[in-house]
């Protein structure tokens, strides 16, 4: 992330400055996805989701969320060709990145039905960037902090605003459970998709594979995802384990899980991506 405008440009320039920035635009999206998906919530939650409004906060949403992945992979493939074409990533390797997956999914939810937990990890993920971005973008244009020494490696360091360290704790403190949340509802989000497809929605069987191809790349590639999928067996596998549960029960749990081990096995990415280190979404 490029730094803030230096301290001894005047207010206006610093803020024209940062304004023109492809990582401003990003900033943008992420605000836009906010505010969409909170007012799509109001309308969800008043029983009134398929409003004028709400359709279009629904769909807007879902585009500043395309935008922002797409600077993200833009940035990527510019910062590879000034490399050089030897760092050039091959196709699978381009689809093994969790920022062209994330756009790609953008793009479906776009164009697919309202599905309103599809909003919800883009919206946990919007609130830590612009977070973040604010932190150390926006904050130190505004109120830029005075020097406060050379820092180790020689350069002037300067102090961070008291705002900035609250957001900094904030970021760092709900890192963790907030990305272990998105995976939750992530998986929760395959069940929902599956029921629209055991009900025949139109278009729902296709999604459904689309999205199971989506979720096992990121089981691939995140820790918390496992994590969550792990939580979710151990839970079943207490179920099972209850004297109270009938024989063909626990066969058929154990069925699910040795079909879940074979598929993901089957699946596994890094068996054609091999050497390629997985990007994390941004």
């Amino acid at each position: 992330m490029a730094p803030p405008p230096p301290g001894s440009m005047p207010l206006g320039e610093r803020l024209l400055k940062l304004a023109q920035t492809l990582q401003f635009g990003w900033f943008v999206g992420h605000v836009t996805l906010l505010f969409c998906a909170l007012r799509y919530g109001l309308s969800y939650i008043t029983f009134n989701s398929y409003s004028r409004w709400a359709r279009f906060s629904y769909r807007t949403a879902f585009v500043a969320a395309a935008a922002t992945y797409g600077i993200v992979v833009y940035k990527a493939f510019r910062a590879r060709q000034r490399a050089g074409s030897r760092q050039q990533a091959g196709p699978l390797a381009l689809v093994g990145d969790e920022n062209v997956q994330y756009l790609a999914m953008a793009l479906i939810w776009l164009f697919s039905r309202q599905i309103p937990l599809a909003l919800l990890p883009f919206m946990v993920y919007s609130i830590f960037h612009v977070a973040t971005y604010t932190r150390t973008n926006i904050i130190p244009t505004l109120h830029p902090q005075p020097a406060a020494g050379a820092s180790p490696g020689g350069r002037p360091a300067t102090k961070s605003s008291p705002m900035a360290d609250t957001i900094g704790k904030f970021v760092k403190e709900y890192y963790d459970s907030s990305m272990m949340l998105v995976a939750s509802l992530e998986i929760f989000l395959w069940f929902r998709v599956l029921f629209s497809a055991i009900i025949f929605t139109k278009g729902s069987w296709i999604l459904l594979v689309i999205y199971t191809v989506f979720l096992r790349s990121r089981y691939s590639q995140s820790s918390f995802v496992q994590g969550a999928v792990g939580q979710m067996v151990a839970r079943g596998d207490a179920l099972v384990a209850n004297q109270s549960t009938p024989p063909p029960a626990r066969e058929a749990w154990e069925m699910v899980k040795r079909l879940g081990r074979q598929v993901t096995d089957a699946t596994d990415i890094n068996r054609y991506v091999s050497g390629q280190p997985m990007k994390k979404a941004q």
